[in-house]
């Protein structure tokens, strides 16, 4: 009679290598997380700064018919955001200045919430931006600034 013997190199992994496995799994987890994080309030700083940034063309258009600007961002034709917060955001003259300000709120990343978002117009046409940064101890970080604004 013969005898059958049995493969023995299919017999599975050891518990020392799962537990590798896992913790592998767990550093890249610790990496990838808070990277993801800062890439989510990065994105969103700089998709309210577009939104905000076509109100520009509004705002021109308006003040050459000799309008005064001045009110909720509605009056320049923001339609609406999940991102701003509506009641917070305005078009104000701010001395000789005309400031398109959103605030980051709703649906924003925490460590963007609160963040101002402001469009800077001088009496010679100029547009510049300005970021007012958001709470420090929810995460703010001075890279999620949109390339071209300044911060205060």
């Amino acid at each position: 009679m013969q005898k059958i013997q049995m493969n023995k190199g299919q017999q599975g992994f050891t518990l020392i290598e799962l537990m590798i496995v896992v913790a592998i799994i767990g550093i890249l987890a610790a990496i990838a997380i808070p990277q993801y994080q800062d890439y989510v309030a990065r994105s969103q700083m700089n998709r309210v700064y577009g939104e905000i940034s076509a109100l520009k063309t509004s705002a021109e258009e308006q003040l050459l018919r000799g309008a005064t600007l001045s009110g909720a961002l509605s009056t320049v034709g923001f339609t609406e955001s999940n991102l701003v917060n509506e009641g917070a955001s305005t078009v104000s003259k701010s001395g000789n200045d005309y400031v398109i300000e959103a605030v980051l709120g709703e649906n924003a990343s925490v460590a963007v919430t609160g963040a101002k978002i402001q469009l800077i117009r001088t009496p010679q046409g100029a547009w510049s931006c300005n970021v007012k940064d958001g709470t420090a101890n929810n995460g703010w970080d001075d890279s999620f600034i949109p390339v071209g604004c300044s911060n205060t």
